[in-house]
C-alpha cells in the first residue's frame, strides 16, 4: 500500500515537471520560468523586424523591452519604435495531457517615423492565448502598437503539427501554419507562411516562407 502511494506520488510529480516544462515548447512566450531569461528575434516578411529581451522574477510576470520596425507594402511608411514592457500570465490550465496559457502585457515606448515630425511616445498593449499537447499547437497573438500619430496592429495566429512526440531534452520538429494581419496600413490582406520549427531545451528556432516567398524566421532563446 505504501509502496503505490509514493509510485502514485511520483507519477503525479513527473507529470507536474513534465507541464512546467512546456512553456518551453512549442509555443514562444514571454515568460520563460522564474529567474529566467528569454530572447527573441524574429524577421517577419520583410515588413515586420523585431527583437525583445525579458527577465522574469517570478514565474508569473517579466520585464524587459524590446526594438520593433515596420515597413508598409508601398515603401510610404516606415516605423521603428523601442519599448519597456511588462508580461503577466493571466490564466494558466495544466490538463492531463496539455497545457494552456492566457498572457498579456502592456508598456510605454518612442517611436519614430517617416511621415511625422520628431519622437513620439509610444503605447503598446496585447495579448497571447495558447493550448498545446506534445503533438497539436495552436496560438493567437495580437500586439497593439499606437501613438497619437499612429496605430498598428499586429494579429498572428500559429497551427502546428508534431510528426513525433518529444521529451524536453529531445530535438522536437514542428510543422506550422501562420497566419497574419497589419491594420494601419501597413500591407493588405493576410500574410499566410509555411515554416518548420526546431527546438530543443531552451533554444527554439523556426524558418519559411511566406505564399509570396518572402522569409520567414524567428528564434528563441531561454537561459
Amino acid at each position: 500500500m505504501l509502496r503505490a502511494a509514493v509510485l502514485v506520488s511520483l507519477t503525479r510529480w513527473a507529470a507536474v515537471v513534465l507541464l512546467g516544462l512546456l512553456p518551453f515548447a512549442a509555443a514562444a512566450k514571454p515568460i520563460a520560468f522564474a529567474k529566467g531569461k528569454t530572447l527573441m528575434v524574429e524577421w517577419g516578411a520583410g515588413t515586420m523586424v523585431e527583437a525583445q529581451m525579458f527577465y522574469a522574477p517570478r514565474y508569473w510576470y517579466s520585464v524587459g523591452g524590446g526594438w520593433l520596425e515596420l515597413d508598409s507594402d508601398d515603401g510610404l511608411k516606415r516605423r521603428d519604435i523601442t519599448y519597456l514592457r511588462a508580461n503577466l500570465l493571466a490564466k494558466r490550465w495544466n490538463l492531463p495531457d496539455a497545457q494552456a496559457n492566457v498572457f498579456a502585457w502592456g508598456g510605454l515606448g518612442r517611436a519614430t517615423g517617416n511621415d511625422f515630425e520628431g519622437p513620439e511616445l509610444s503605447r503598446n498593449i496585447g495579448f497571447q492565448a495558447d493550448y498545446e499537447t506534445r503533438r497539436v499547437y495552436s496560438s493567437f497573438r495580437a500586439d497593439l502598437h499606437e501613438s497619437d500619430r499612429f496605430s498598428h496592429r499586429i494579429d498572428t495566429l500559429q497551427l502546428g503539427w508534431a510528426p513525433y512526440a518529444h521529451d524536453y531534452d529531445q530535438l522536437a520538429t514542428w510543422v506550422v501554419v501562420q497566419g497574419r494581419r497589419y491594420t494601419g496600413g501597413i500591407s493588405k490582406g493576410t500574410e499566410t507562411a509555411l515554416l518548420v520549427r526546431f527546438f530543443k531545451g531552451g533554444t527554439w528556432v523556426e524558418v519559411g516562407a511566406t505564399t509570396d516567398g518572402k522569409l520567414q524566421a524567428m528564434a528563441m532563446f531561454n537561459f
